[in-house]
């Protein structure tokens, strides 16, 4: 009982999440591992995509500096 329970919290927490374009396509799974699966797949990449992004924003961070007339409070949520 308390399974089925967390797996539907899980499943109403993960769908509700997914961009707009892709709720009818991800809502016809039945289980929360199912549809993070289908998630993981669909968004996660392979090894090498993965790399690459990773790579990219460490890149991104590295190159990352204040400009002279923003404040700390702008430069902050430029950062997010």
């Amino acid at each position: 009982m308390q399974r089925k329970k967390n797996d539907v919290k899980a499943r109403t927490t993960l769908l509700p999440s997914l961009p707009d374009e892709h709720q009818l396509r991800f809502s016809k799974y039945k289980t929360a591992k199912e549809l993070w699966s289908a998630i993981l797949k669909t968004f996660g990449g392979n090894e090498a995509t993965k790399k690459r992004k990773k790579n990219l924003l460490k890149q991104q961070y590295g190159n990352f500096k204040a400009e002279g007339s923003k404040t700390l409070e702008q430069t902050f949520n430029r950062l997010q």
